[in-house]
């Protein structure tokens, strides 16, 4: 092991570590946009709409998201429709992600009590209001795990980015074993960036959940 090489790779790294991130953040905050609202028609049962998020739902859980990248980057500039890479990536991560999260949130909704609607429906609330303030923060403290591990995942699936030839951490990883065969190294330091990443995230989201969880349930 040569820990000069590491040393000297770690701006690389931190560079296309700050890629990563930029990347997972838009797409995890697209994918949460989409997999609410995917869970709302499921959950007010909206004609059509519904069946259609069904599909889309079925369509994004059973087809890998290198597929997705391919069609994406590949496909559609066959159709006329040119997208960059990182476009690419964020619409990926988004019809990826919003699937998942919708089943997140979709599955915090429904342990809901039902008296809860109808109660604040007896006390004037229209749907908005009672969306906003009396379904959403239960189903949100309830589906934080889910949320939490899907962020993850997502974040993890990133890895698959490097098709696109984007600068990633797997892209760089591999540049450095194919040019200076430093495999060790590239491996130690790749493995480490991704700790650095996901181990805060789930720190974090436990003590949000907990907050969350005695705000809104007492718990």
């Amino acid at each position: 092991m040569d820990y000069a090489v590491i040393v000297e790779s770690l701006p690389v790294y931190g560079e296309a570590a700050l890629l990563t991130l930029r990347i997972g953040a838009v797409g995890i905050v697209l994918a949460l946009t989409v997999g609410l609202t995917c869970a709302i028609i499921q959950v007010f049962h909206i004609p059509v709409l519904r069946q259609v998020v069904a599909a889309y739902i079925e369509l994004s859980r059973n087809t890998p998201l290198l597929v997705q990248l391919f069609f994406l980057y590949f496909g559609l500039p066959k159709l006329g429709v040119v997208l960059s890479a990182e476009a690419c990536a964020y619409i990926g991560l988004a019809f990826l992600g919003g699937s998942y999260m919708s089943e997140a949130f979709r599955s915090g909704f429904e342990q809901i009590a039902p008296i809860q609607s109808q109660s604040a429906q007896a006390l004037g609330f229209n749907r908005g209001q009672i969306m906003r303030h009396v379904l959403f923060p239960q189903a949100f403290s309830y589906a934080i795990p889910a949320l939490t591990a899907n962020v993850i995942f997502l974040i993890k699936e990133t890895s698959v980015f490097s098709i696109l030839a984007l600068p990633d951490l797997v892209y760089v990883a591999k540049e450095q074993i194919g040019n200076d065969y430093t495999t060790s190294e590239a491996l130690v330091v790749l493995v480490l960036f991704y700790l650095v990443i996901l181990l805060p995230i789930s720190l974090l989201a436990a003590l949000a959940e907990k907050k969350v969880r005695n705000v809104y349930l007492g718990q």
